[in-house]
């Protein structure tokens, strides 16, 4: 696993980096990205290290 890339996953609100990695070969869908330096919460999904911020609707 050495010559694989890791990446820590940055908060989209702060852009601080999070207590997550991610490899170019993982894939999240609708994962809940929790930063604890903003305390927020953010639905993303991630694939070949390139992150999407998912909108949720307003209820």
């Amino acid at each position: 696993m050495q010559d694989s890339k890791l990446e820590w996953i940055r908060c989209p609100a702060c852009g601080e980096k999070t207590r997550n990695k991610i490899r170019v070969d993982t894939i999240l869908i609708n994962y809940p990205l929790y930063c604890p330096k903003s305390k927020q919460e953010t639905l993303i999904s991630a694939k070949e290290l390139h992150i999407t911020v998912i909108k949720e609707p307003d209820a």
